[in-house]
């Protein structure tokens, strides 16, 4: 399990720098269509879902494993010919070196068995926070369903609902659209355009998989804040997708409508999909001063996608990542296993010699032969 952990933590470090990148791109991009948004954030998703990265030269990434256990060395006293016995070290390429020297230090002076405990506890941890997050989800959606089991059904896959308080969207298989009783059919209609358009993107399968998502990464508060972005970004995109087709009066409308049905909802839900949920404000302001963008900001905005990928989908070539962590590591020496002669003269102003080292087995064995051929010509 330590080694699960160790991996999942490895994705979720990488896909922070990915999330970062598409935010920067979020907000210059603040003109493209809002599904591109959406798109940024399939690749958070792509990423927190690969369980490998490809290699590439083009990549932004410090290190594709940041977090990486490697086997060092101990040399052993008792044994002259320098016999090492080898332990477990985790070893941090976060890409700043000032946080890599600070962690690095203490894993190297922590003994194998407080690493060990340090992993096996993380990863207990880890596993008891995505059952947390995961029951939280089931009982969010048992209780929907307990709400809506009074429901009405007025048309296909429509229903009304006394307890209802915001237009939804509940289930996965065979999504439906629960309203609250009492609209009147303009805003009726603009309800129902926006619902159907969550279910055209198949909103309600892909909000529960950022959700299963936001499970397993909730340790990584760059990952709720994507998922916080994104649940805002498809609300937008469904707006937009409606609007498209009204003119002046009926964006609006549709504006009041909005505002009619705007909550104070939690930010993180699995589900349900709700009209009202999220950004109410700023999703009026979007509405009233839309305009329908231009070919050459589509095509701008996806090639800025396209190399946002590139870059941050991929991981380093080894040569990269070398020339990150270059250490001047000192060439080995080896000390005389013969004991040395004292110097004799004592005195305070004795000068003992530089202590020689040993050379390498086979340099002393062809110096030997050397010398037996020497006394033999001799």
């Amino acid at each position: 399990m330590s080694s699960c952990f160790l991996k999942v933590l490895n994705i979720s470090i990488t896909a922070g720098w990915l999330v970062l990148a598409v935010v920067l791109l979020r907000f210059a991009l603040r003109k493209a269509p809002k599904w591109v948004c959406c798109m940024l954030w399939g690749l958070v998703a792509l990423r927190l879902v690969l369980p490998f990265t490809i290699e590439s030269r083009f990549s932004l990434l410090p290190s594709g494993e940041p977090v990486q256990t490697g086997s060092a060395t101990a040399a052993s006293a008792a044994n002259l010919q320098t016999a090492t016995v080898p332990h477990e070290q985790i070893v941090l390429h976060s890409g700043f070196a000032a946080v890599d020297d600070a962690v690095n230090s203490v894993m190297t002076t922590a003994g194998t068995d407080t690493i060990a405990s340090i992993q096996r506890a993380a990863a207990w941890i880890w596993l008891m926070g995505v059952g947390a997050m995961l029951l939280y989800a089931t009982v969010s959606f048992l209780h929907m369903k307990h709400k809506v089991r009074a429901s009405i059904e007025k048309e296909r896959n429509v229903y009304v609902c006394d307890d209802v308080v915001s237009p939804f969207i509940l289930g996965a298989i065979r999504p439906a659209i629960y309203l609250p009783s009492g609209l009147d059919e303009k805003s009726r209609a603009h309800v129902l355009a926006h619902e159907r358009a969550h279910i055209q993107r198949l909103d309600h399968l892909i909000k529960p998989l950022g959700f299963l998502l936001l499970s397993i990464h909730w340790f990584n508060p760059l990952i709720w804040f994507a998922f916080v972005l994104f649940s805002r970004d498809i609300e937008f995109a469904c707006d937009e997708k409606v609007i498209a087709r009204l003119d002046v009066e009926g964006r609006a409308a549709y504006s009041h409508t909005l505002l009619a049905f705007s909550r104070l909802g939690k930010a993180i839900t699995v589900c349900p999909v709700a009209f009202g949920e999220v950004g109410v404000k700023e999703r009026v302001k979007s509405v009233l001063g839309y305009k329908k963008p231009a070919i050459w900001v589509v095509l701008v905005a996806l090639i800025a996608g396209a190399a946002v990928a590139v870059c941050f989908l991929t991981a380093p070539t080894p040569a990269q990542t070398a020339q990150l962590y270059v250490e001047d590591a000192p060439l080995p020496s080896y000390e005389r296993p013969w004991p040395k002669e004292p110097v004799k003269g004592g005195g305070e102003n004795e000068v003992q010699p530089e202590p020689e080292t040993e050379r390498p087995t086979a340099i002393l064995n062809l110096l030997t032969c050397v010398d037996q051929q020497c006394i033999e010509a001799d």
